[in-house]
């Protein structure tokens, strides 16, 4: 009993000293003036046109004969099937480390790699020790250089990555194959990956905490495929029957493009004015902000604005093949926490909601629509793996420097 009580009194006499310290401390930062802390954002670039553009649907993750695991998925394969279900654009991002950093000589040098119809982005997948990323753009560039700074120090890849002029995303961010370097050297997230759905619960985590901290990196999408299916019986592997479950779409990325090029594709992906659906034939979640509440919505996805104070009204338009009787559910998150759950039907299912943005610091919000799962013939297993989940949106933001 007595080891208790002395324990009991050391304990107080400990705290006693600690609140002491404490509160010297309090008392000798007094005048600290936090150099970090959130101020008025007077200079954002103006919203681009809200009706000057197109929707293009595309996949943003998928591998060729040149990837080492992939089977009977040659490049014009992929291209006559993405043409065959309405892809506008692809980016075939073969295992650079399949070939030493090539990509080049091989994905890109393909004489298959060539399309009239589907839009064809230069990448691939930066496979490291630290994690796997994916490099998007408009045309050719030294892949060699970035791979050859997969070790290095997250400043020098930055630098490298900046002097290429390449859009670099983060793939599948959490689990085995993580992304294990610095999130400031990238304009992206792979936050929905492959038809399974359940599997990116970490991944939107990750981009929930980014989003809060500041940095503005696009969610989009990768089916990840790396199996085509075979064109006779003796050509199968084990892996053929994930042709019918995880292709081309599954999910799809769409963005809202200047025009039907690659480079305003990847602009679209950087800007965020990007949505993600569970395949190419469901519904797209598009995501509206009227900031004066006139009627006629004045910004979305991807969109940063200075906020003013006053209440915004948001709206939530599900587009696309719907089924007419259906009812689905729209949650929104504001600053990575649920905010609230809309339901709605109808043909084209609309729902709007209003919130006051803070006048200081930080503000986002984004939707997910969950409801009946979109047939995909073309990858019919595509379906029970998605589940209920029907589409993403980026973001609106608030306040973002665009410095950061």
């Amino acid at each position: 009993m007595m080891f208790r009580n002395n324990s009991i009194l050391t304990g107080m006499a400990y705290t006693g000293v600690l609140m002491g310290c404490i509160s010297s401390a309090a008392l000798a930062q007094s005048g600290h003036s936090n150099p970090w802390a959130p101020t008025v954002i007077n200079m954002l670039p103006p919203v681009a046109s809200l009706t000057t553009g197109v929707w293009l649907k595309g996949d943003l993750h998928l591998h060729s004969r040149h990837s080492k695991e992939s089977s009977n998925n040659p490049v014009a394969k992929i291209i006559a099937f993405s043409r065959s279900v309405g892809i506008d654009y692809i980016c075939i991002t073969d295992h650079d480390n399949h070939v030493e950093g090539d990509v080049a000589n091989n994905t890109w040098a393909d004489p298959e790699f060539r399309s009239d119809s589907v839009l064809l982005l230069y990448g691939a997948e930066w496979t490291t020790t630290r994690g796997h990323g994916n490099a998007f753009s408009a045309k050719p560039y030294d892949h060699q250089r970035l791979y050859d700074v997969r070790d290095q120090r997250d400043v020098v890849i930055g630098a490298v990555k900046k002097q290429l002029g390449i859009h670099l995303s983060a793939n599948h961010p959490s689990g085995k194959d993580h992304f294990g370097y610095s999130y400031d050297i990238i304009e992206s997230i792979e936050v929905w990956n492959s038809a399974i759905w359940s599997k990116n619960e970490n991944a939107i985590m990750i981009w929930d905490d980014m989003l809060s901290s500041g940095r503005k990196l696009t969610g989009r999408g990768g089916s990840d495929a790396h199996h085509g299916t075979p064109d006779t019986p003796d050509k199968a592997t084990k892996n053929s029957v994930q042709a019918k479950a995880n292709y081309v779409g599954t999910p799809t990325t769409w963005v809202f493009a200047t025009a039907r090029t690659p480079q305003a594709v990847v602009d679209a992906l950087t800007n965020g004015r990007v949505a993600v659906s569970a395949n190419p034939y469901a519904p797209r979640v598009e995501f509206y902000a009227d900031l004066d509440q006139d009627g006629k919505m004045d910004m979305m996805m991807g969109d940063n604005v200075r906020s003013t104070g006053k209440a915004v009204k948001f709206r939530v338009q599900v587009t696309g093949n719907t089924v007419p009787d259906a009812s689905y559910t729209i949650s929104v998150v504001k600053n990575g926490n649920k905010f609230d759950s809309l339901h709605v039907t109808g043909k084209t299912p609309v729902a709007e909601f209003t919130d006051t943005p803070a006048a200081l610091g930080r503000t986002y919000y984004r939707v997910t629509v969950e409801g009946p799962a979109t047939p995909y013939p073309q990858v019919p297993g595509s379906m029970a793996l998605s589940g209920n989940m029907v589409g993403l949106s980026n973001p609106i933001y608030f306040n973002f420097d665009p410095n950061f």
